[in-house]
């Protein structure tokens, strides 16, 4: 039996878990599927795979520059406490859990498939990493609840929950993403759901004269920040300088110099400049390779629907949405960074007091992509306020349910870190109290989860997401009347002027 762990655990870690890999594969399938030649199947794989390689170089871009950013905000308020990061704990987990997990990935991938292909969700998800963390999240989680010995039960049951969530959470936010792509051709697959589901909810209620974040009028003078990259770049030029001369000020000059590892404080306040200016770099390139990604997977995908799972959707990672509203994004980021020191505070003075909960840190990583994409879901249903307040609430959501999930995390709750998005947070913590009550009674009640979410997906798929419901319908009404009155404006004038035309031509 090594030798299948061996084999699955190179399909989990090797091929599963690199999105760029599986996108290219389900691409080259779908082209075969559409009957293209080998010259076009081989092309169009690898174009998908170099688009999500270049998505990736982004993010990574970006992470790099938020790193460095993260550990100055940090230093200069003196902070302490957990920071959520998926990749540290399940880097902790593999050691002990690792074949395990590998089991749960590859049988819960097939699990998914199934569902898509003999139920209305069809939903495939494609973010390989977010596999990997929710498969290593609950077998940690179940292994806790149902103690030592129970290594195939753990498999079973978490690849049957993995492949649940998969296709479950793709369907709830789909009226949302529909919403902001204009169509139905590619979803969301990615375990920040729940932030996402929250922020276009809240769009709806506060933001309903609100008009969209990629409207912003600037003044003559401030033309050129309508330019996403631009206007990106400098606001994290000015966040960086902020807490750079903050930091000259409040800490000893070695401490932080070493944070960029600079030799005085002109180099270290260069540095902090560079490190801005490396950030807009990375979001233009991840948008560059979002649309790279869309314009080979969207064609091939519709082999798969006819072929394979009919219907299919590729379910994406939420850099999929960032171009549909880059400053969206920026508002997103900001104002979910805001709700995080929020929830800190509420951490810090109440709920770790009274219920032992660990202070959560905000992450800079974490806030960037779920805030991110949290404010593009608030501004299509709520414009900028929605964009403010969704992010905001994100912010809030992924600090408070890491907190509450170290509780089912057995020893791993002692790791100084923990899973951070949200859907981590309370589908984790909904398994793990579940499973935590023992025996057959555990294991029928983590089944009833799956079940029940399958049950309301699909029901959610019929009545819901089919049959076309749009939220923010009231705003998309109050928008139209705005555009049709400012036509109306711009015709009277128009005809005003053509009047004064004719009548001076008279005069003459």
């Amino acid at each position: 039996m090594e030798w299948l762990v061996v084999v699955l655990n190179f399909i989990g870690q090797q091929i599963l878990n690199v999105p760029a890999y599986l996108i290219g594969i389900i691409t080259a399938i779908g082209l075969m599927a559409l009957k293209r030649n080998a010259g076009q199947v081989i092309g169009g794989a690898l174009k998908a795979a170099l688009g999500f390689l270049i998505l990736g170089a982004g993010a990574g871009v970006v992470v790099g520059s938020l790193d460095p950013l993260g550990k100055l905000i940090l230093a200069v308020t003196g902070a302490q406490g957990v920071i959520p990061t998926n990749e540290v704990i399940t880097a902790i987990a593999q050691d002990e859990f690792g074949a395990q997990s590998a089991y749960v990935l590859t049988l819960g991938f097939l699990v998914m498939l199934a569902l898509a292909r003999f139920t209305p969700l069809k939903y495939v998800f494609l973010t390989g990493h977010h596999m990997v963390f929710m498969a290593t999240m609950l077998t940690v989680v179940l292994s806790v609840g149902f103690g030592d010995g129970a290594g195939w039960l753990v498999v079973v049951i978490g690849a049957l929950l993995l492949g649940v969530i998969m296709v479950v959470m793709p369907a709830f936010v789909h009226p949302w993403t529909k919403k902001i792509t204009g169509n139905d051709t590619i979803a969301i697959g990615h375990f920040g759901t729940l932030g996402y589901i929250a922020a276009g909810a809240a769009g709806q209620a506060v933001g309903r004269r609100s008009k969209s974040t990629e409207e912003i009028k600037f003044p003559q003078g401030l033309k050129f920040l309508r330019d996403s990259m631009v206007a990106t770049s400098l606001s994290m030029v000015l966040i960086y300088m902020v807490f750079a001369i903050w930091g000259l000020i409040a800490l000893p000059l070695q401490e932080a110099l070493d944070i960029f590892g600079s030799a005085d404080a002109g180099a270290f306040i260069m540095a902090a400049f560079a490190q801005a200016l490396q950030f807009g770099v990375g979001v233009a390139v991840i948008l560059y390779g979002v649309r790279t990604v869309l314009g080979e997977l969207v064609p091939a995908f519709q082999g798969i629907a006819e072929k394979v799972v009919p219907g299919a959707r590729p379910a994406l990672d939420i850099p999929i949405v960032f171009p549909f509203g880059a400053n969206a994004v920026l508002i997103g980021f900001l104002s979910s960074f805001a709700g995080g020191l929020l929830a800190l505070g509420v951490l810090a003075i109440w709920l770790n007091p009274m219920f032992g909960l660990a202070l959560i840190l905000p992450g800079m990583v974490p806030h960037f992509f779920t805030g991110g994409g949290a404010g593009v879901y608030g501004n299509a249903t709520g414009g900028r306020l929605g964009a403010m307040i969704g992010g905001f609430v994100n912010g809030v959501i992924i600090t408070i349910l890491p907190a509450i999930l170290l509780l089912v995390l057995g020893d791993f709750g002692f790791a100084n870190s923990t899973f951070g998005d949200a859907d981590f947070g309370w589908f984790g913590t909904l398994i793990g109290v579940s499973v935590g009550v023992g025996g057959g009674l555990g294991v029928i009640l983590a089944i009833l989860i799956a079940a029940v979410l399958v049950g309301v997906a699909i029901v959610y798929q019929i009545r819901v997401v089919d049959t076309g419901w749009v939220p923010g319908a009231k705003r998309d009404v109050w928008i139209a009347e705005e555009k049709a009155a400012e036509k109306a404006v711009l015709d009277a004038e128009k005809a005003r002027r053509k009047a004064e035309k004719e009548a001076a031509a008279e005069a003459v």
